[in-house]
């Protein structure tokens, strides 16, 4: 579980620390305000827990963040020219007395990485889901990726290789089934993998992925993660604008699998800009549900941050300022 991350001159970060919940954490603010460069930084950590990750912290920050050079990573101000980022977390069974544990990169002209790997966690790696759909890009993307210089960050080619892990054997437990059931029947069929290609299949044939609407295809790698255990308890999800092509109608939906994710023990975390993925949090959790609220607000001096377990205790929201603002000018043309 991620409890906590520091930046200090990182990006768009001067000095911000913010604290997660062990369940749902929603990402809002305006575009540039350092959303997606939070989950990025948190996913790069998380890969440190896998024995197959042979790279240190600083050089999974660059494939992910994919900038000129590593001190490209650096807030560029005056008399500044060193960035660090720290990434803390602790698991389930450890009692209140125990700290933290915490991987740390600085950065500079040449980064160094405070700790190679998580040494002491064996835990399930996370899964980064970016806003762009690549499953209908994925027959030959990692051979081509992993032989030639092209200008994907490597969350892509993560996402890619996450689904086209192999469904796990056995009959899946009641909670899998009821999730598979919600997209099977949000989809309208279920999601097979032949020869790195993705399929819907139901009883009129087996569709493509290329030819799927956008939005279907998200439902689909949803589908697909679940049913190859990626999503299991102990595990992490990121997911940047799960909005992005989804009809609205569909948001109901989402939700009601992230919350019965983060009940099964999946840490997820979220940006969004979308008013109606809000709402509809707000009106599906119930009272154990962990959610906390996260706003990252531009500000003259630099990006400022604010957390809370509810909606209505951000004095920052640009997304109910933009819907208010809406409303106000309807209200005003009667």
């Amino acid at each position: 579980m991620l409890t906590k991350i520091k930046f200090e001159n990182f990006t768009a970060f001067t000095r911000t620390e913010i604290e997660f919940s062990k369940g749902i954490n929603i990402l809002i603010g305006e575009n540039g305000s350092g959303k997606t460069h939070v989950m990025k930084a948190l996913y790069s950590a998380c890969c440190m827990i896998d024995e197959k990750e042979d790279r240190t912290f600083d050089q999974k920050l660059t494939a992910v963040f994919r900038p000129n050079s590593i001190s490209r990573l650096v807030h560029r101000s005056q008399g500044r020219s060193i960035g660090k980022v720290e990434v803390y977390r602790r698991n389930d069974n450890d009692t209140p007395e125990q700290q933290d544990r915490m991987i740390s990169c600085k950065i500079s002209s040449a980064a160094t990485s405070l700790k190679r790997r998580w040494s002491e966690d064996k835990r399930n790696p996370a899964t980064y889901i970016p806003v762009k759909d690549m499953l209908a890009n994925a027959p030959g993307f990692r051979s081509l990726y992993n032989q030639k210089h092209i200008g994907y960050e490597e969350i892509y080619a993560d996402i890619i290789d996450r689904a086209l892990i192999p469904p796990s054997k056995g009959k899946p437990t009641m909670a899998r089934r009821e999730l598979l059931k919600i997209l099977s029947d949000a989809i309208s069929g279920r999601v097979i993998e032949k020869n790195e290609t993705f399929y819907l299949k139901n009883s009129s044939g087996e569709l493509e992925f290329p030819l799927l609407a956008e939005g279907f295809r998200k439902l689909g790698l949803l589908y697909t993660l679940i049913i190859n255990d990626s999503l299991t308890s102990g595990s992490i999800l990121f997911w940047d604008e799960p909005e992005a092509n989804l009809n609205p109608k569909l948001a109901k939906k989402v939700v009601e699998v992230l919350l019965k994710l983060q009940r099964m023990g999946v840490q997820i975390f979220i940006a969004t800009h979308d008013y109606v993925l809000l709402k509809e949090f707000e009106m599906a959790a119930e009272t154990d549900d962990k959610i906390s609220y996260h706003s990252l607000c531009l500000t003259d001096n630099g990006i400022s941050h604010e957390s809370s377990d509810t909606l209505a205790g951000l004095s920052c929201n640009p997304i109910r300022q933009a819907y208010e603002d809406i409303l106000d000018r309807q209200l005003s043309n009667f």
